[in-house]
């Protein structure tokens, strides 16, 4: 399928959030610059979502083209729709987060006066438990250079994101051996040779808090999967010498905290290697993982 210049292709990953896809999907068909096509790749839903989505594209103001796999992740889940993509701008969201009505009208404006710009992203408007919370200093998405603040954990937030093909090309996909933090692996991963540009304004909404979401989930093993991202990224040689100052030091303290916990929650093998990977790094600058 042949990629369309100038075109919008919004892309919603899904599994098992039918509760949730209307008002995801309806954000998308409510932007005063509508994109051109929404792709919605279910991961192997059981529940209602595919009666769902049926109803919601009867009529749609765009197309809404629904792609099915067998459940693989999110990480699959978004590299589907972003090979099977008509457009040149890729926007994503995830299927219970929702976009402000003008947030294309203005990320998309902000791209096109800067083209040399490959990737922009936004800021977010939290909620919990249907309350609006506000972010801490630590959450402020940066702008420009992004490579040490997505250090600790991941400041660009998947539902803000519009990004041309040609990042994809550049950079490559979502790595699809990660259940969780596949996002902050990628922008990592970018973000250390390549510019994110900031659209100052929160146009996207998100709710946390939710036993089924995959921060939660996955809440006290995330730092196993940045470390194995830190030490990749350590090993690919892309980095400049305070890039890689600054990885193995962030490596080291995610791998102490993390043995430490491990010893702390009788886990004493688990963090016995995660401690010794610090110690290996802190004396060698060794990176193997």
């Amino acid at each position: 399928m042949g990629l369309v210049t100038d075109l919008i292709t919004a892309i919603i990953p899904t599994y098992n959030r039918a509760a949730h896809l209307e008002r995801a999907i309806g954000s998308v068909l409510t932007q005063r610059r509508a994109c051109d096509e929404l792709i919605v790749v279910d991961d192997g839903s059981t529940d209602q979502t595919q009666a769902v989505l049926a109803r919601l594209a009867e009529g749609a103001r765009i197309p809404i083209r629904v792609l099915r796999q067998d459940n693989r992740g999110a990480a699959a889940a978004r590299n589907l729709g972003i090979r099977m993509a008509r457009g040149s701008l890729l926007a994503f969201l995830d299927s219970d987060d929702w976009w402000l009505p003008g947030k294309l009208a203005v990320q998309a404006a902000a791209m096109e006066a800067r083209p040399e710009v490959l990737i922009s992203h936004t800021r977010e408007i939290w909620h919990r438990n249907g309350q609006r919370v506000n972010q801490k200093k630590k959450h402020d998405p940066p702008d420009g250079d992004v490579f040490a603040a997505s250090l600790g954990m991941c400041v660009v937030g998947m539902s803000t994101v519009v990004a041309r093909r040609q990042f994809f090309d550049r950079y490559g996909l979502f790595d699809e051996d990660l259940p969780c933090c596949e996002d902050y692996d990628l922008w990592l991963r970018a973000g250390s040779r390549e510019p994110f540009l900031l659209v100052p304004q929160p146009l996207t909404g998100k709710e946390g808090g939710r036993p089924d979401q995959l921060s939660e989930i996955h809440r006290m093993g995330m730092d196993v999967f940045r470390i194995r991202s830190l030490a990749q990224l350590l090993d690919s040689g892309v980095l400049t010498p305070a890039q890689q100052q600054a990885a193995r030091i962030e490596l080291i303290r995610k791998c102490l905290i993390y043995g430490q916990g491990c010893v702390k929650h009788g886990r004493p093998e688990e963090g016995a290697r995660y401690l010794a990977l610090a110690q290996l790094h802190q004396s060698t600058g060794k990176h193997e993982f």
